[in-house]
């Protein structure tokens, strides 16, 4: 266990072993759980993709952000892997022995893009351990009405093909992932090293095989009517990746849901609309 510094919040980083192999975690702050989940873009990871939220967010909660399966320090699947199961239904089976391992029976859970997919599919197969559900853009949940795959998509598939990553198609990929891209230079660049790991590349030439042979994300907006926990939606309206049309589906479906639709907004709202989604996540997690 060590810890380290992140914008000013002390965290503390365990490695879980699971029966599918390591999972690295990363923990600050007390009071109830909250299980962040990150999006599966390139040079992805639980903090990279929440450390600028951690200072509002740890007085509240105890802040728990597992690297899924594939990504920053966990271990990566396999082809054959990939093969026999989806990323989600890895992912979920990780993260079930992850919050076993830590002692965590009940959380809050929110999740980006890949993440929303897998906390959706958590809340659907543990649905007694989910207190409150906390999805932006979600993969699986989100039934598009318009061409696939989207602008967002084939910029993931893009950018490990051809030359290979640089620094250019890393901020190409900024460009279409948010609103206003001039403004995550220092992003751009920290994502870019990160996305450099060789066992990270390999493991999404993997990934990018497996979603084309599954032809996308598990369609878990089949299910979407049995969420039983309160359920929050952010977007952001310009979202290119997954978009905006797909919310219809789960406002109709989900219960106990409420949306909140952010204008000038990209696929990545807890770094665009920072202060927004800190509040909002904050007050609805809190909200009796």
């Amino acid at each position: 266990m060590t810890t380290e510094e992140t914008t000013e919040v002390k965290l503390v980083e365990h490695t879980v072993q699971t029966t599918l192999g390591t999972i690295a975690v990363s923990e600050a702050g007390e009071g109830p759980v909250l299980v962040m989940l990150h999006g599966g873009g390139p040079g992805a990871g639980a903090v990279a993709n929440y450390h600028q939220n951690l200072a509002a967010l740890t007085p509240h909660f105890r802040v728990v952000l597992p690297d899924q399966p594939g990504f920053g320090g966990s271990y990566r699947p396999t082809e054959a892997d990939l093969d026999a199961r989806s990323i989600t239904e890895i992912t979920v089976d990780a993260l079930v022995q992850t919050l076993d391992a830590l002692g965590i029976e009940r959380c809050h859970l929110l999740g980006n893009s890949l993440g929303g997919a897998a906390a959706i599919a958590l809340a659907l197969e543990v649905p007694q351990r989910v207190e409150k559900l906390v999805l932006m853009a979600p993969g699986g949940g989100w039934l598009p009405f318009g061409p696939t795959p989207t602008e967002g998509q084939k910029a993931m598939f893009r950018y490990y093909n051809g030359e290979g990553p640089t620094l250019k198609k890393m901020r190409d990929f900024i460009g279409v992932m948010t609103a206003e891209p001039k403004r995550w230079a220092d992003t751009a660049q920290a994502r870019y090293e990160a996305s450099l790991d060789e066992s990270h590349i390999a493991f999404y030439h993997a990934y990018n095989a497996a979603f084309a042979k599954r032809h996308g994300m598990d369609p878990l907006w089949q299910r979407v009517h049995e969420i039983k926990a309160p359920t929050l939606l952010l977007w952001g309206r310009d979202d290119r990746t997954i978009t905006l049309d797909g919310a219809q589906l789960m406002l109709k479906q989900i219960r106990d849901v409420q949306l909140h639709v952010f204008g000038g907004c990209g696929h990545w709202v807890q770094l665009e609309r920072q202060a927004e989604f800190e509040r909002l996540v904050t007050d609805f997690l809190k909200e009796h």
